[in-house]
């Protein structure tokens, strides 16, 4: 009979708590565990085996792009797993699951698609952090200067 190892989730290293709201994206590495609301896409950076606990008072308003999702919260937008998607029982999402590994408890709730895609969760995780990885071309055009006609 195949075994699979069960699932370690890596030390917490940031946590948001309850009272708190953020507006905009966020993007982190190793463990965060969110209580609060973000309000903006949450990525994961790729290879750091970054995993997001959403507690069942934690929402996301936005993506998900991660390695590993435990959710007992709220999703309402699209999330990108590359290793594993658990859905506790309080868990909702409104948005397409895409995922290489899913465990799914009684009484959670996905109000989209649930695709089984390792290729294309990966490249949607690593395209996400090749995109914050880039930096804006410096402006090299030299500025010009009010009233120097020498």
């Amino acid at each position: 009979m195949l075994r699979t190892k069960r699932f370690k989730a890596p030390r917490i290293n940031t946590v948001i708590g309850e009272q708190t709201a953020i507006t905009g994206d966020l993007s982190f590495n190793g463990g965060l565990h969110l209580d609060g609301r973000i309000s903006g896409n949450v990525h994961g950076q790729s290879d750091t085996y970054a995993t997001l606990i959403v507690s069942d008072k934690g929402i996301i308003e936005g993506d998900v792009r991660v390695e590993n999702l435990i959710l007992n919260g709220t999703v309402n937008g699209d999330v990108y797993a590359s290793q594993r998607v658990e859905l506790a029982g309080n868990a909702r999402v409104s948005g397409t699951v895409y995922y290489s590994l899913l465990e799914m408890a009684m009484g959670a709730e996905v109000n989209g698609k649930l695709v089984h895609d390792e290729d294309q969760v990966h490249s949607a995780v690593a395209v996400a952090a090749s995109d914050e990885d880039a930096v804006p071309a410096a402006d090299t055009k030299a500025p010009e200067s009010a009233g120097d006609n020498t």
